[in-house]
């Protein structure tokens, strides 16, 4: 018995480390939105607004693929969904080559909406996965290490777009409106060309990952290897839908905030970072520093999974939230160094916000574990739709001061962490 509970343990560690590549990989995708952004709006002359349509067609997936999903992996195994997934992902980035060269921001959009569907599916096959290999009380230690590596995807991103995306120079709006109709399709195509490598690796990347999980043999989980007994000793009624757990629904909510209060900063950063009043740094500049933000998140996972291992993870979901709301009003009243570093390091308070919110949230579900994590996962719409808020905001009242949305959103996580978390029947 205890040579199979070793061998069993193996096995699970073995696809752990395997599992920790998908979430390096859509990490890194995922932050390359923020360096897209600036670029993009500088090409194609675009009002804040306009530009946030980049996010809004990307986290627009989840709202849209997300719950399909849940029901699709009903249908086939953890392990299809993680192929299929990357297969489609492999096929929205090579849809920005031709993109490129037709120099049309529709079809940039059309792309990103086709490789977020992929990575939608990989995230309501992964996460649940990750949760179901080992002890569920450790679930939420577990999720938060897998994310350390999105993490270190998303720190990595940044300075790899500034480097090769935002290299090309850029020339502004005045010098834009100058040039004649051939002088601009010219440039916008040499633009606009500066993603088609990157994409186009990423494609063949996503391509052969997908071949290699489809060799490889994975753990397939069954209910019965998840103690159902444990999770279901924490009084919690068994229902017939996911949607009749009340902590779900509000963590479902608390997603739908988390991601889009963390896209929102990101989104906005490098135009933050390079207004007179907060830093003035260059284009490229900004977006170097930009790691710092998300490799704040990454630092903040790997010692967050260690001090969840003695504090309970709504505490510490609480203490983050709280710190977080401080450091982004910090940003909106301040100037100067000042604001730079404290909206850089709400990074630091977000590292253990998705993985937490999720383990709390998907706790006790049972078999309405695929559908928690499908509706869990389509909450992540928030990504689309307060950026494009912010957005509006910033055109309106100015960038500094629509960074109010991220710090209401930080606000209601306040509360889950606190009181919004604990298993009850829905009213």
């Amino acid at each position: 018995m205890i040579n199979g509970a070793d061998t069993q343990q193996s096995s699970y560690s073995g696809s752990l480390s395997l599992l920790t590549t998908l979430f390096f990989i859509w990490g890194f995708i995922t932050c390359l939105n923020d360096i897209l952004i600036p670029h993009l709006k500088a090409v194609f002359t675009l009002s804040y607004t306009q530009a946030m349509l980049v996010q809004f067609c990307f986290f627009a997936a989840y709202f849209v693929v997300s719950v399909p999903s849940g029901y699709l992996l009903k249908k086939i195994s953890y392990k299809a969904g993680i192929v299929t997934g990357l297969a489609i992902a492999s096929i929205g980035c090579l849809l920005f080559y031709p993109a490129a060269n037709l120099q049309s921001y529709s079809l940039f959009l059309v792309a990103l909406f086709v490789l977020a569907s992929g990575i939608t599916l990989l995230q309501v096959a992964a996460n649940p996965y990750v949760t179901l290999l080992g002890k569920p009380e450790s679930a939420s230690s577990r999720l938060t290490i897998t994310q350390a590596f999105n993490s270190l995807g998303t720190t990595i991103a940044p300075y790899f777009g500034a480097l090769i995306v935002l290299a090309a120079a850029v020339k502004s709006t005045e010098e834009i409106a100058k040039l004649n109709s051939l002088e601009l399709s010219t440039y916008q195509s040499l633009q606009a060309a500066a993603v088609q490598i990157p994409y186009l690796g990423l494609s063949t990347l996503l391509l052969l990952m997908a071949i290699v999980f489809a060799l490889i043999k994975l753990p397939a989980i069954q209910l019965a290897d998840i103690e159902l007994d444990k999770l279901k000793s924490e009084s919690i009624l068994e229902k017939t839908s996911a949607w009749a757990y009340r902590h779900l629904v509000l963590g479902a909510l608390g997603i739908f905030m988390y991601v889009g209060a963390e896209v929102c900063i990101g989104s906005f950063l490098i135009s933050f970072l390079i207004e007179p009043q907060v830093a003035g740094l260059s284009i490229v500049d900004a977006g170097k520093y930009a790691s710092f933000y998300w490799g704040g998140a990454m630092v903040g996972r790997f010692l967050g999974a260690m001090i969840m291992q003695k504090v309970p993870a709504n505490k510490l979901l609480t203490f983050n939230a709280l710190i977080a709301v401080m450091l982004v009003l910090t940003a909106v009243m301040g100037s100067g160094q000042l604001v730079m570093w404290a909206v850089l390091a709400v990074g630091l308070c977000n590292s253990i916000m998705f993985p937490t919110l999720f383990s709390l949230a998907i706790n006790g579900l049972g078999k309405h574990t695929r559908q928690g994590s499908g509706i869990l996962c389509t909450a992540i719409v928030g990504g689309a739709i307060l950026p494009l808020i912010q957005g509006v905001f910033a055109d309106s009242v100015g960038i500094q001061n629509a960074f109010i949305i991220p710090a209401l959103c930080y606000a209601y996580i306040v509360f889950y962490g606190y009181k919004g978390h604990r298993p009850a029947l829905k009213v």
